[in-house]
Parts: C-alpha cells; sequence; structure tokens
C-alpha cells in the first residue's frame, strides 16, 4: 500500500504560490496538487503551463465544494485574506493562510475562533518561524534563563520600494520569477491593505511573538509613504502585556527603501532581567550571553536555510497528514495584527497611543 499524501488545493496563483508553494507541494512526496484557484483565467493558465494541467476554478467557493481536500493554501491579495480563509475554515480543511494573516484585529480573532470551533489548524505563512536558530531563540526564552523579558528591538529593512511602486519588473533579475511578478498586488492599498508593515514588518514581528510569547498592549507609531501610496518607512514603539507584574517595552523598526541586489537585514535583541539574545536572520545566528558570562552561539545556517520558503506548505501537508504540530501557529499571528492594527491607527492619529484591547 502506497503512503497516504494530503490532498491541497491553492487559492491564489500570483507571485508567491507560483514561486514557493506550487513548487514546493509538487517536491514534497506527501503532498498531492488537487487543484488551482484564482478569479483570473489568465493567471491559472499562466501557471499550468509552467507546471502542468491540473484541476481549476475561477471560484473558489466551487473549488471548496467540488473537491475532497485536506488542506487549503489561501496567497490572495492582503485584503481578501479574511473572507477567503474564513470560507475554508468552514469548508472543514486545515488552511495555512499567507501573511499578514488578516488587516484588522477583529478578523484574527474571529478566524483563530473558527479554527478551534472546527478542530482545524491555521497556519500562517511565516517561513522564519521555521529555522533552526528561531527555534533554539524561543528555546532559550522559554527556558527562563533569560529572566523576565524587559526591552525588544526589532529591525527590518528590505529591498521592495519598487514593489510599493507597482514596478516589479525592476527586481526580475533578482528574483527570477518563475511565472509572475506581484504587479500592483503591494503598491494599490485596495488589494495591498498597507506597505511595510503589512508586507515586511510582519515578518519580523512574526518572529517576535513567536519567540517570546509577547503581546503588545499598548503601541505608538509614525510611518513615511514618500512617492508611493502606502507606507515605505516605519517606526512603532510598544508597550507589552504585563507578565508577572512586569511589562517589557520595546522598538520595532523598518525600511522598505533598500537598493536593489540588497539582501537588507533582519535583527532581533531580546534582553531579560538575567541575559539577552541576538538574532540576525540575514546570517542565520544566533548570540546568547547570560549575566554570568555564559555565552552561546548557534549558526550560521546554510544559505538556503535562513529563508525556508518551502516550510511553511510542508507543515500544511504534515499537519493534514497528522504527523507534525501547527509551526506557526495563528495565535501567535494574532498578536501581529494586532500590533500592526494599533501601529496603523495610531499613525492616522499623529502618533497617538492606541490600547490594544480597544480594537473589538
Amino acid at each position: 500500500m502506497s503512503d497516504p499524501k494530503a490532498r491541497i488545493g491553492i487559492i491564489g496563483t500570483g507571485w508567491w504560490s507560483t514561486t514557493a508553494h506550487i513548487p514546493g507541494l509538487l517536491a514534497n512526496p506527501a503532498a498531492e496538487l488537487a487543484a488551482l484557484s484564482d478569479r483570473s483565467e489568465a493567471a491559472l493558465a499562466r501557471a499550468t503551463a509552467v507546471f502542468g494541467p491540473r484541476k481549476t476554478y475561477t471560484d473558489y467557493h466551487a473549488m471548496l465544494a467540488a473537491e475532497r481536500l485536506d488542506g487549503v493554501i489561501v496567497a490572495t491579495n492582503h485584503t481578501s485574506h479574511y473572507a477567503v480563509a474564513k470560507a475554508c475554515l468552514e469548508a472543514g480543511v486545515h488552511v495555512l493562510l499567507e501573511k499578514p494573516m488578516v488587516l484588522e484585529a477583529a478578523h484574527a480573532h474571529d478566524l483563530v475562533r473558527l479554527a478551534a470551533e472546527k478542530g482545524r489548524e491555521l497556519i500562517v505563512g511565516y517561513p522564519w518561524n521555521y529555522t533552526a536558530v528561531t527555534r533554539r531563540a524561543r528555546d532559550v526564552v522559554a527556558s527562563g534563563r533569560l529572566g523576565a523579558l524587559q526591552l525588544v528591538n526589532v529591525h527590518f529593512a528590505s529591498m521592495v520600494i519598487e514593489f510599493y511602486r507597482g514596478n516589479d519588473q525592476a527586481y526580475a533579475p533578482v528574483f527570477g520569477y518563475p511565472v509572475t511578478g506581484p504587479g500592483q498586488a503591494y503598491s494599490d492599498p485596495k488589494l495591498a491593505g498597507g506597505g511595510q508593515g503589512h508586507l515586511q514588518m510582519t515578518h519580523s514581528a512574526g518572529a517576535l511573538f513567536f519567540i517570546t510569547g509577547l503581546q503588545a498592549e499598548r503601541v505608538s507609531s509614525f510611518m513615511d509613504n514618500y512617492d508611493v501610496a502606502v507606507d515605505v518607512i516605519d517606526a512603532v514603539s510598544v508597550r507589552f502585556k504585563p507578565a508577572n507584574g512586569r511589562a517589557a517595552i520595546g522598538t520595532l523598526s523598518s525600511t522598505g527603501n533598500l537598493g536593489q541586489g540588497d539582501g537588507g537585514q533582519l535583527l532581533l535583541s531580546i534582553y531579560g532581567e538575567k541575559g539577552y539574545l541576538l538574532l540576525d536572520q540575514g546570517a542565520g545566528t544566533l548570540y546568547v550571553r547570560l549575566e554570568d558570562g555564559t555565552e552561546e552561539n548557534y549558526g550560521p545556517l546554510p544559505p538556503d536555510d535562513r529563508y525556508p520558503k518551502f516550510a511553511t506548505s510542508a507543515n500544511l501537508v504534515d499537519v493534514a497528514l497528522g504527523r507534525a504540530p501547527n509551526g506557526s501557529p495563528g495565535s501567535i499571528a494574532q498578536r501581529v495584527v494586532e500590533l500592526l492594527d494599533a501601529a496603523y491607527r495610531s499613525t492616522a492619529q499623529n502618533g497617538q497611543p492606541i490600547n490594544v484591547a480597544d480594537l473589538g
């Protein structure tokens, strides 16, 4: 008897599906790519021309009704994430929802609640949560060796400014799109919501909350759009919910205005009462120092392991087959949405602090 395979459907056949999810599933012996859905017939035709024929649907509701699926990957425009993911969970399948999970805290709470009610896993597409150094950092914090957390600093600088201008072909030599680039998906607020916050800071915040288990309580933010319709430069200050009577504080900064070919930086510094850790996601390294002088170094990871773009779809397959737990839970990503929802609202109010509890 052959080994079982997880039947996976994909909704959205744009840049990231054709770059990561479709290739990842086709290379996974435990996966069967059962069907593709996209409202654009042209997008479906481009994907099947490169990856081979399979069932396609221009209406994802029709796919969910017709196909026997174990899991679905949702990689649509940011503003559609909530409605599409909700329909998938209501259909009773496990869901891998691309980042940003959703744009509003209330929608994040609703999806996490619905997944629990349906007994399904909601995985959010944060590849850095699967690296060995990220998981080691999480273990160090969970062990208590750093003591109570006091200060967190996170910085993410990346090369995405041309995406915000709607000029994805500027990066074709860098990314080598196997089928298509993102087009206007990140430049049009009606499709993207925000810019650097929703496209990039969501990654660094995702790692922060995954590693620390913190939750934002009060947020103040400033952002600048420069010459585009979405934010390019973000600066966020946070007070986290108290733990054992103490509240950590922190900052998150990000810029998308790096030059072509610049690999950027994603740096996390976490300070506790008994020590600190420094995580460099770009280099795949982790340094830990405790107050007694003990030092630990991990990495560097091999280059291909520093951003494992196939890890999220592999986790969906393993979850569907009962072989692994959820490696990037929606309950953690919900905290990212709370932070970013508050940050955008604070920016709209000229940096006025926003209480996360008021977001609904």
